[in-house]
């Protein structure tokens, strides 16, 4: 009884500890190989902070310049790591699967991992602006963002995202990704 009264205590104070971490929301995309890429970043996301959500995979065509249609999600973790350290991680991460920085921020990519929320921070530094102004930009982070947290209000604003979407929809501002099917379940590591 006193080993289940243990684990009981520990879960507990684990759970709080949670609790108290930021959701950090981040998009994903890739036009090269992106399935592969995509999964392999997942995996690397997985084995770095625990649980993650997934939202559905989206089909959406390359912005700004001509080239292969891109696959798009946003998925959220939670981390004690302050934003300035979880977006170094995710440049080491681009690195590790073959990501070449480019002087155009519109070219081909291998993986794209964005940090565009963390919890309801507004953080306004050099090299990091929180929440992305991407969200109100373009359709590729904002609609799945929407499916995955329709009721979260935009930091520092009265809208919900779904709201958001509907609103960008409603006036042709956004024109909505292709859904497609790739089982995101096997990607689902909410643990």
């Amino acid at each position: 009884k006193r080993s289940e009264y243990a684990l009981s205590v520990v879960r507990n104070r684990l759970t709080r500890v949670l609790k108290r971490m930021p959701t950090v929301f981040v998009s994903i995309g890739s036009n090269l190989e992106p399935r592969k890429h995509i999964a392999m970043a997942l995996e690397t996301l997985h084995e770095r902070y625990g649980g993650i959500k997934l939202s559905p995979v989206y089909e959406t065509e390359a912005v700004g310049f001509s080239g292969r249609a891109f696959l798009n999600l946003v998925i959220s973790l939670k981390s004690d790591e302050h934003a300035d350290k979880i977006k170094k991680v995710f440049k080491e991460i681009e690195a590790d699967l073959g990501r070449v920085k480019r002087e155009s921020n519109f070219s081909p990519r291998r993986i794209d991992l964005d940090i565009i929320l963390y919890g309801d921070a507004i953080i306004h530094q050099p090299g990091l602006e929180l929440p992305s102004k991407e969200i109100d930009k373009y359709a590729f982070v904002l609609q799945p963002l929407a499916d995955l947290a329709p009721k979260m209000l935009y930091p520092g604003r009265e809208i919900s995202f779904a709201r958001l979407w509907e609103q960008a929809l409603n006036k042709a501002l956004m024109s909505e990704g292709r859904k497609i099917n790739w089982d995101a379940s096997n990607f689902s590591f909410d643990t």
